[in-house]
């Protein structure tokens, strides 16, 4: 079963930019739709930002215009450029696949924006 390593989180001020990696065990070109998912203490896992195995994204209406994903099948890994950081950015991120059932949890990587 393929696993996830996420990594390129840190505290970053306001307009800030940071770039998250998310590295598989396996090949990610099976998994179809890969996904960033951030989550803020005492909120739920959201899904911020996805792309298919074709490079079609979508992203979740507060991070549009400011985050990119985007993924190499040959590195196995998928990328999360975050632009124009906002406190409320602030979350721990981790990736998985967006369609279908998902992989074990990675342990995330730490972002904080804060002057």
């Amino acid at each position: 079963q393929v696993q996830l390593v996420e990594s390129g989180g840190g505290l970053v001020q306001p307009g800030g930019s940071l770039r998250l990696s998310c590295a598989a065990s396996g090949s990610i070109f099976w998994l179809n739709v890969v996904g960033w998912y951030r989550q803020a203490p005492g909120n739920e896992r959201d899904l911020v930002a996805k792309i298919t195995s074709g490079g079609s994204t979508n992203y979740a209406d507060s991070v549009k215009g400011r985050f990119t994903i985007s993924r190499d099948n040959a590195k196995n890994t998928v990328y999360l450029q975050m632009n124009s950081l906002k406190p409320e950015d602030t979350a721990v991120y981790y990736c998985n696949k967006a369609s279908g059932s998902l992989l074990p949890w990675g342990q995330g990587t730490q972002v904080t924006v804060s002057s």
